[in-house]
């Protein structure tokens, strides 16, 4: 066994135990830290397998964007654990099942694809003549695919200026403070400090006898 193949049962073990941990953590903000964790490793096998672009892709936009997104809400709402877990083990069988099920599919169609090489010199040399992944790609885009590229870059920057622009407008109904106003503000200029004498109690009032026999 060699060094890729030694450092890919570590990945996988360590992908395997983390998504098995966020199904069974109790503290979601725990089980999305899980997840995080397995992207990662699922990035390390994709570095692996020679497919760098996917990998970095999955850092980037899961790992970068998705799960702080998914962090930021688990975190700032008041979710009740106790509620999301109620039925947990009445439909684990059915679960269990569809997951074996699915599993067993995957495993019958990505068998499929492993080859033993029986010389290594020759794998070697044909994975040492493949050009980068990466490279590869990015000499398909800024020349094949130039102009899609473009057209590409040009929409998600109309997309942009458009959110800033639907962000930044002017409301009658919304109340727009000025953070520099809010900063250079003095205390002595939003309180007043007056002088009161200090509480007393109210006098008693003495009614004659007619007014209570009235």
């Amino acid at each position: 066994m060699n060094v890729t193949t030694g450092l890919f049962y570590v990945f996988a073990a360590v992908l395997l135990f983390a998504a098995f941990r966020v199904i069974t953590a109790r503290n979601p903000v725990h089980a999305a830290l899980y997840l995080v964790l397995t992207f990662f490793q699922a990035a390390m096998i994709w570095m692996l397998l020679k497919a760098e672009f996917l990998s970095i892709t999955l850092v980037l936009v899961y790992v970068g964007a998705v799960m702080v997104l998914f962090l930021f809400v688990v975190m700032m709402m008041d979710i009740n654990v106790e509620n999301l877990r109620v039925g947990f083990w009445k439909h684990f069988p059915l679960a269990a099942v569809v997951g074996v099920v699915i599993a067993l599919e995957m495993a019958a169609v990505l068998m499929g694809g492993f080859r033993v090489v029986d010389d290594p010199a020759a794998l070697a040399a044909a994975t040492a003549a493949e050009p980068s992944n990466a490279k590869a790609l990015g000499k398909l885009l800024f020349t094949q695919y130039i102009v899609q590229l473009e057209v590409a870059a040009a929409i998600l920057l109309v997309a942009m200026i458009a959110a800033i622009a639907l962000t930044l407008r002017a409301r009658k109904d919304s109340k727009y403070v000025s953070p520099g106003e809010q900063v250079r503000v003095k205390s002595v200029d939003r309180m007043t400090v007056l002088k009161m004498d200090a509480t007393k109690s109210a006098p008693v009032v003495e009614t004659d006898d007619t007014e209570q026999k009235a």
